[in-house]
């Protein structure tokens, strides 16, 4: 390519907005200027990239003058405070967080799934929730081959879905247990480490939490088929930065576990891992730095003639989140967009 693009990276101290510079730099991004915008705590502190160190920068205003594309990722009141003044001065901003994602005006994009969607947008475009961009990832290529009756799913989210600190929190309770200490959760509403939690996002009036209800809704609109019937149960576990889940599938009529295992083998975006007979599947552990969602355990469901079941674990802060992000981008460039 031999345009450039002026790219600003809101959130850039976070989780995410150090991943979203690790990818520019990896895929060779095309990039002009670089911006980097995070609070006025973070203002002055410098940030390595590439070969020379960047200044972080107070977001005003201004701020997306001359910016080609907007990698938000600081949660959702920034982004409802910033993005209509970057997409008033020219800029089409990739929003991390769930402040656009329902909104009947803004594209919500997973490539490998809806990438045609991407044209519809008004200025700004969501990036959807890190479980359901894994979700989709895995189950779009069966839909399109059988479409998709009712999924069920469990997840098991990783501290790294609430943030560094999250993280970090879960290393010193685990110290603290290790050394027969008591584990103090600060950042997360429970100990994290040794233990396990529904997830805490705020309940919803039908009783499933919040974080659930994006997996139901995000993927009826990625899809465009509201009336796939799905249920989710989210769970918070001590893992560091994957997530996993365990999915069930149910058709109109059977899909042989063959013939799944055949059509994710050549899925854009998952890698088929599974050893039956050394109980090898899927772990965060293997999915933690890979841009792949890992998919394997395919199986027949024994208890529903129509029902599949599979398993998978896919990095959240990479494809869950600053790699959806980023090839956004990539897509936005490759259909003159910009």
């Amino acid at each position: 390519m031999s345009r450039t693009y002026n790219v600003a990276i809101l959130g850039a101290t976070g989780a995410v907005g150090t991943e979203l510079l690790a990818l520019l730099e990896e895929r060779n991004f095309p990039l002009g200027k670089l911006k980097l915008l995070a609070s006025e705590r973070s203002a002055g502190k410098s940030v390595k990239f590439a070969d020379r160190e960047l200044t972080i920068e107070a977001v005003t205003e201004s701020s997306f003058d001359d910016v080609d594309i907007v990698l938000a990722s600081a949660g959702g009141s920034i982004s409802k405070q910033w993005l209509p003044i970057a997409a008033k001065a020219g800029a089409i901003s990739i929003d991390n967080s769930s402040a656009f994602r329902m909104h009947p005006d803004v594209p919500l994009i997973v490539p490998e799934v809806n990438p045609e969607t991407v044209t519809q947008h008004n200025g700004i475009i969501a990036n959807p929730n890190c479980t359901t961009i894994l979700m989709a990832v895995a189950i779009y290529p069966l839909h399109q081959v059988q479409p998709i009756q009712r999924i069920v799913a469990a997840t098991y989210q990783s501290a790294s879905g609430a943030g560094a600190r999250a993280m970090e929190e879960v290393k010193i309770q685990s110290q603290a247990i290790l050394n027969g200490e008591t584990a103090v959760p600060e950042v997360l509403p429970y100990p994290l480490a040794f233990n396990l939690f529904p997830h805490n996002s705020p309940m919803t009036e039908n009783s499933y939490c919040e974080e659930e209800m994006k997996m139901v809704n995000e993927t009826r609109k990625i899809f465009g088929d509201r009336e796939i019937r799905i249920s989710a149960t989210c769970v918070r576990v001590p893992v560091l930065r994957a997530h996993s889940e365990a999915i069930n599938l149910e058709f109109s009529h059977p899909f042989h576990p063959d013939k799944a295992r055949e059509i994710l083998a050549a899925a854009a975006g998952v890698r088929l891992v599974e050893d039956f007979s050394k109980n090898y599947f899927p772990m965060p552990i293997d999915a933690s730095g890979k841009d792949d969602v890992l998919v394997g355990r395919i199986r027949q469901d024994i208890s529903h003639p129509n029902g599949l079941e599979l398993w998978l674990c896919g990095d959240q802060i990479r494809k869950g989140a600053a790699l959806n992000a980023v090839q956004i981008a990539e897509l936005l460039i490759n259909k003159d967009l910009l």
